[in-house]
């Protein structure tokens, strides 16, 4: 990866630890200068330290890159627009915005709180958007940049407990799509990655009954450095043909992923009444609907 960001300056949120920190050394070692943003809280939301960003940034710089530490929150606008000033301050511009910053608040749907459901989407959705609106303009003036955003297959395919994060993943999803084609006459790309990895946030998935525990066995195999080279690439000029593509990175495997299209279509010259709907349009559906699935049911092979 060495040298295909030479010369490009990369934000990375949420990268003190994890894949935020393994996307970030990425860079780095690619060539870019790299604002390294990070709140220091735990997964719940609580405390607050300046140590995990300081400590990638120390990495970066003991490697011979360069690096700067923000503690900016990306779930307010002015705040995330703070995270993107702060770039531009120390570096001059910004080329590349990985909006990876997260959090968890799991919960089954029927016991899910307000608060639980508005936290998660506060950093997810709106603080992919808040920083990514605070980037636009720089990336529109100059004429060029890449938006990378984290989403996930709970939001692509499903899981338990997780309706605030899936609905905020797969919402990233949409505006990554919308950044694509708004920004696009601009050389503005935009594009998304679900990570398969071992990460402090998949760390909290249960592991109590056998299936539990094999597939968490299965999770620890998939390392968070496997991340970066897709992050890279999309972040680089080689990249320049690819936007609104979602891709998947389990350990050794890089997926494409699809996007809705319509799969099968009825029709009656009459129009459709609901007994009819029942009697004709669903049964010649049927056999095209999908299973109620989860994410690891449908990719259920061992990480390769």
């Amino acid at each position: 990866m060495s040298g295909m960001l030479e010369g490009k300056v990369a934000i990375v949120t949420g990268a003190g630890g994890g894949i935020g920190r393994a996307v970030a050394l990425g860079m780095a070692a690619a060539g870019a200068k790299v604002l390294i943003n990070d709140l220091g809280v735990g997964l719940d939301g609580k405390g607050g330290d300046a140590g995990p960003a300081q400590r990638v940034v120390d990495e970066i710089r003991a490697a011979g890159g360069e690096a700067v530490a923000n503690t900016d929150s990306v779930a307010g606008s002015a705040s995330a627009a703070q995270i993107v000033q702060c770039a531009v301050d120390n570096f001059g511009r910004i080329d590349a915005v990985v909006n990876n910053a997260g959090n968890l608040r799991d919960r089954m749907f029927h016991k899910m709180s307000e608060d639980e459901w508005r936290q998660v989407l506060d950093v997810h959705l709106n603080g992919s958007f808040y920083v990514s609106r605070a980037a636009a303009n720089f990336f529109r003036d100059q004429e060029s940049g890449s938006f990378i955003h984290m989403t996930s297959t709970s939001g692509l395919i499903g899981n338990f407990g997780q309706a605030n994060y899936s609905a905020a993943k797969l919402g990233i999803v949409a505006m990554s799509k919308s950044i694509a084609l708004d920004m696009g006459r601009y050389n503005v790309r935009s594009n998304c990655i679900a990570p398969f990895a071992w990460s402090r946030m998949t760390s909290s998935i249960p592991a109590e009954t056998p299936e539990e525990k094999a597939r968490v066995a299965k999770l620890q195999k998939m390392e968070v450095e496997k991340i970066a080279p897709m992050a890279v690439f999309l972040a680089s000029d080689a990249a320049k043909d690819v936007t609104a593509q979602i891709f998947a990175v389990r350990a050794n495997e890089i997926m494409l992923f699809s996007q809705p299209r319509p799969i099968r279509s009825v029709h009656q010259s009459q129009g459709w009444t609901p007994e009819d709907i029942a009697e004709i349009a669903i049964p010649a559906m049927r056999n095209s609907f999908y299973k109620l699935e989860r994410s690891p049911e449908v990719v259920c092979w061992d990480p390769i």
